[in-house]
């Protein structure tokens, strides 16, 4: 089935490990990403189609799956779907993504692999590591490439290394691209996902880091540890007063639409339709976790 929301929480697990495959079916993580690409040694490459593929024949995963391939220029993309791809996979994972060309070859193969083992076509999403400056200049063009498409994935790490940038913990260096991409991503109809947060001992940083994220626009943050599961659905929840204040403004943007109002004031505070609008996504995200 394709990806469905939420998408707060994205866990990598190298799919060369069998007891990592194993503990993730039951992680409250809303997905998992299955790697196939920087988590296995290139010797382990042929294994862990293997190992990914028989985990998935092995049961039901509770997070949503994804499945990550190496990149397009290895020549190991095509082996990864045929070898390792099962119809448990919710979505395909491309790395190193850095135009509309290879989206559209990866929707190719999709395409002829679900007409292959039988699946209905366009039932798997795709989503886009973008983790080159080509990439992050090219976002726009690739996440409308494809009908199949359903996230871009900020790649800070690769990124970073790529521009010869100094990574911090407060990841200024990375905020043209961030913003960019939540851009890039909401004006073609997709969401935006953000980078990992590399350092496992610091939690309140992750915290600090993810409600930066959220701020921006983006739906969730790429993890590398399941300590930082909740941590970061915790950030990408609408608190108590945020919920409470959002309650308020639909209550009176209503009451003075009945009387044929469009705008309003409230607590000092102009209260338009685009207000409304958002106050009614927040609604919507804390009834989801009631």
């Amino acid at each position: 089935m394709p990806l469905s929301q939420p998408l707060r929480s994205i866990l990598f697990v190298p799919s060369n490990k069998s007891r990592m495959l194993e503990k993730a079916r039951s992680l409250p993580a809303d997905a998992v990403i299955l790697d196939l690409e920087d988590g296995v040694p290139p010797a382990e490459k042929a294994l862990a189609r293997t190992t990914v593929r028989r985990a998935l024949e092995a049961g039901a995963y509770g997070p949503q799956v994804i499945l990550r391939l190496n990149a397009l220029s290895t020549g190991l993309a095509e082996a990864d779907l045929q070898e390792a791809f099962h119809p448990k996979v919710d979505a395909i994972c491309l790395p190193k993504a850095e135009g509309a060309g290879d989206v559209e070859q990866l929707a190719s193969m999709l395409a002829a692999l679900e007409l292959e083992r039988g699946l209905p076509t366009g039932v798997v999403d795709v989503l886009l590591m973008v983790e080159t400056a080509l990439g992050v200049l090219a976002a726009y063009d690739m996440a409308r490439a494809s009908q199949r498409m359903r996230a871009l994935c900020l790649g800070g790490e690769d990124l970073a290394r790529g521009l010869g940038a100094i990574r911090t913990r407060e990841g200024r260096e990375l905020a043209h691209a961030r913003a960019h991409l939540v851009i890039a991503a909401r004006a073609a109809g997709a969401v935006a996902i953000d980078t990992i947060y590399a350092d496992l001992t610091d939690l309140d940083g992750l915290l600090a880091d993810a409600h930066r994220a959220r701020q921006l626009g983006y739906s969730g943050k790429l993890l590398i540890h399941p300590a930082q599961i909740e941590p970061v659905h915790s950030a990408f929840a609408p608190g108590r007063e945020e919920i409470e204040y959002a309650r308020r403004v639909v209550e009176a943007f209503e009451a003075a639409e009945a009387r044929g109002e469009g705008v309003i004031a409230l607590e000092g505070q102009m209260i338009d339709a685009p207000v409304v609008a958002r106050a009614r996504e927040v609604l919507a995200a804390g009834a989801t976790q009631e």
